[in-house]
């Protein structure tokens, strides 16, 4: 090995060789902030990098993500910072407006006991007028995109000229979004004296040549990986027909001990019809894809982080960057494309020593793809069966004994309701435990506490993993039934009424009828014969269901979101009633 190159292995620090941060030679006020956060030992990369990057070497570090990289460039650049300079001392440059976020946040954390520093994450979809008031007033450390950092150095808003590092982090993932081009321009038009670090988690021949042609003498430093994915995650898979899925996972969340979970579905448009199917089933779920505004993705990631969320739902895409401790477990809802997009996603979970599980729907016609995976990341996935109606009641009735032993604690409150139970019991002469059990039942509500053994029905597959249909449904390309998501229905008869319903989604929402289908159907329990025309107008939907829905299926129907927007359902007050007998019957349509 020459004295430029240096291989991390990651068992080192648990051979002693590396005990803590201290002997690294960073500024004790940011080995403050580092204990702070409860840091105690540094990662494989950050052991190796640290003391290059303080000793002014340029470097090339190669590690996967989840590894640490951020902490490897922010302590150093920290403890050399000159907090009088006010034109931007530090640039980081990121693939993406998350991870520039998550860097950007990461600094801050680590400088909370330096005084004065400013960080400003610059990326597109943010205006302009708060990053030009914040260079304006003086910034040392800059995290952004390559095509924001570009349009600021051409409008001349963004002096670079006093830089002295610059950090490209995830260099592999920049130049895959085409980059490249920026990235040199910015390289060459920075103070050639400046020091350089570039991470990766590949070294394709491009960016061997941006090494070579940018960075003086750097260290190359690699971190052995046994395995592509993170040995803290517990991978595991379901066999699961398509239609079945969202019963499957309202399972695996009944019986799985979760903190925070994210769900990968393969299109924008499944991201939020999953999160509505969600809430309706009671969980805090919200969808996050590249339509999303970017002020929505912060507040949801936000909410997220502080526990007001449970459930993200996300493409690839949308997820890229994401470092939320809460994330305990992944779900890849619908498996990905390729074996690098599987990688990318379980990292979510298991990152920096902490533990994780990440759990893989597989149909059938899948099981190739699965098999792909267990190759290209030699870590096999581990089968697990579809929790039983026994399963979740188990759950439920732990969950139950531990709302009343929460309860029974509160003792002022429980000697108040025992006079009154006590005085019930007196006047009725009814035994008190039917008392307790009948103010279980009042507790409940409708919802039943325990599934039946009925519940659990055998799956069944067709060769090309398609439900039959019945009662004349039609099976999607997809080979999803439309009605296949819910297994109890309401059904029309051939005689009732039909009324007209509006709701406030069109065609400027991009809703097609099959969205306002499953949306309904899934609120209210409806049935594919409960519909009748749906005739979709630019800002509105009117939408023929049964005149004689009940009052709290028309409740529920009101409180639905149709691609994240409150339909507000009401009687169209211009429409007649019309019998189902009075015409054919037809499929939905669009006009």
């Amino acid at each position: 090995m020459s004295s430029s190159d240096h291989t991390a292995d990651p068992g080192a620090e648990s051979a002693g060789e590396l005990s803590s941060f201290d002997s690294l030679g960073l500024d004790p006020r940011v080995l403050k902030a580092l204990k702070d956060v409860g840091y105690e030992t540094p990662s494989a990369i950050q052991a190796a990098t640290i003391p290059a990057l303080l000793a002014g070497r340029d470097v090339v570090g190669l590690a996967q993500t989840g590894t640490g990289k951020t902490a490897a460039f922010a302590l150093p650049v920290l403890s050399r910072l000159d907090v009088s300079q006010t034109t931007p001392q530090a640039l980081v440059l990121a693939p993406t407006r998350e991870l520039a976020l998550q860097v950007c946040e990461a600094f801050e954390r680590y400088a909370a006991h330096l005084r004065g520093v400013h960080v400003l994450p610059v990326y597109g979809g943010q205006g302009y007028g708060v990053q030009l008031s914040a260079l304006r007033r003086g910034v040392h450390i800059v995290v952004g995109t390559p095509g924001r950092i570009m349009d600021h150095l051409e409008k001349g808003t963004l002096d670079l000229s006093e830089l002295k590092y610059l950090v490209l982090d995830e260099a592999d993932e920049m130049l895959k979004m085409g980059f490249a081009e920026d990235v040199e321009t910015i390289l060459a038009d920075t103070p050639g004296s400046k020091q350089v670090a570039l991470f990766s988690a590949t070294m394709p021949a491009q960016i061997r040549r941006i090494s070579q042609k940018y960075l003086h003498d750097p260290e190359e430093i690699t971190v052995k990986n046994k395995t592509t994915t993170s040995a803290n995650t517990a991978q595991r898979y379901l066999v699961v027909s398509y239609p079945q899925k969202v019963d499957a996972l309202t399972r695996i969340l009944e019986v799985e001990n979760f903190e925070g979970m994210i769900v990968f579905v393969r299109t924008k448009n499944e991201t939020e019809l999953l999160a509505e199917k969600l809430r309706a089933r009671g969980y805090t779920a919200a969808a996050i894809s590249g339509d999303v505004v970017q002020t929505q993705r912060e507040k949801t990631v936000n909410q997220l982080k502080s526990g007001k969320l449970d459930i993200l739902v996300a493409t690839d895409v949308a997820a890229r960057g994401l470092d939320v401790d809460r994330i305990s477990h992944v779900v890849n809802y619908d498996l990905p494309i390729d074996t690098e997009s599987y990688v990318h996603r379980i990292g979510r979970t298991g990152r920096a020593g902490r533990s994780g599980d990440a759990i893989s729907f597989v149909t059938p016609r899948e099981r190739r793809m699965l098999t792909a995976i267990e190759k290209a990341t030699r870590s096999p996935l581990k089968q697990m069966q579809l929790p039983t109606a026994e399963d979740v009641n188990a759950t439920r009735l732990t969950r139950f004994d531990d709302q009343i032993t929460a309860a029974l604690e509160q003792s002022e409150r429980i000697a108040r309701f025992r006079d009154i139970i006590g005085h019930y019991v007196e006047h009725h002469n009814v035994p008190e435990a039917d008392v307790a059990a009948a103010l279980a039942v009042v507790a409940q509500g409708e919802t039943p506490l325990l599934l039946s053994p009925e519940d659990d029905r055998p799956q069944r597959f067709d060769r090309d993993d398609r439900e039959r249909p019945d009662r004349g449904g039609r099976v999607r390309e997809s080979g999803r039934r439309e009605d296949g998501d819910r297994p109890e229905r309401r059904s029309r008869g051939a005689g009732t009424a039909l009324a007209t319903y509006r709701i406030d989604v069109g065609r400027r929402q991009r809703v097609e009828p099959r969205q306002i289908v499953g949306a309904l159907a899934n609120e209210g329990g409806l049935s594919r014969e409960d519909f009748g025309g749906i005739d979709i107008r630019p800002d509105f939907s009117l939408v023929e269901l049964p005149a004689d829905l009940p009052t709290d299926v028309l409740d529920r129907l009101r409180g639905t979101r149709i691609s994240g927007k409150l339909i507000q359902l009401r009687p169209d007050r211009g429409a007649t009633q019309r019998s189902g007998a009075d015409r054919p019957a037809r499929k939905p349509r669009h006009r």
